[in-house]
């Protein structure tokens, strides 16, 4: 593994040099004495790197912790890279889930929403997030509402998942009523959804109400 010491007083040399560092990630030493940050990582089978920034803007510690975020999209069978691509493209956008559920909240602080009715709120929200808080919100399916739902219920969380499919709905329709999302598409993903949940025994939601239902 790789040291703050060892990166600092690495030297470049005539041809690019890469030094290891732990989990895939490791620094790229130019020929001009840049120092680069990258993760090799499989992906669908296909080698594949993904840049983490340059040295020393990026740390040693703060390129672990990139990595680290990059292993956690992997765990959930996300590509580090697209994902990338896709909040750049979606950044300056605000239409994604997180920025549409952010504003939400503003929302109802602005109405007069009791603190703790807040803070109960994004705390819900936290859960989905790491999964969809950077997809376009008029893309997000149903089924991968599902996928954050099932995972917090394989927990034994049951009331925390019904909570969760409360306020993403309320989400949804505040996409739908500032015209980011497409209601048409909305109804179709509730009615896949029905269909998924009546085959589903171990998932205890309601078929009639799905996540895009209060």
């Amino acid at each position: 593994m790789l040291s703050d010491t060892r990166v600092r007083t690495a030297k470049r040399a005539d041809r690019p040099i890469k030094l290891s560092d732990s989990g895939g990630l490791h620094l790229l030493i130019q020929r001009n004495g840049s120092k680069l940050w990258r993760l090799a990582y499989r992906f669908g089978g296909k080698q594949k790197t993904l840049a983490i920034g340059v040295y020393p803007t990026v740390t040693l510690k703060h390129a672990r912790e990139k990595r680290d975020e990059a292993k956690r999209l992997l765990a959930d069978n996300i590509d580090p890279s697209t994902q990338r691509r896709l909040e750049k493209l979606t950044a300056a956008s605000g239409n994604t889930f997180r920025a549409v559920a952010e504003e939400v909240l503003k929302k109802l602080e602005r109405e007069g929403r009791a603190d703790l009715t807040l803070v109960k709120k994004r705390w819900l929200l936290d859960f989905a997030y790491p999964v969809i808080g950077e997809r376009p919100i008029a893309e997000i399916t149903a089924l991968e509402l599902l996928a954050v739902l099932r995972k917090i219920e394989s927990r034994g969380r049951y009331e925390t998942a019904r909570r969760l499919r409360s306020t993403c709905g309320m989400v949804f329709r505040y996409a739908i009523a500032t015209g980011r999302a497409d209601p048409q598409l909305i109804w179709t993903e509730r009615t896949r959804l029905g269909r998924q949940l009546s085959d589903s025994d171990h998932l205890r939601i309601s078929a009639s109400r799905t996540p895009f239902e209060p």
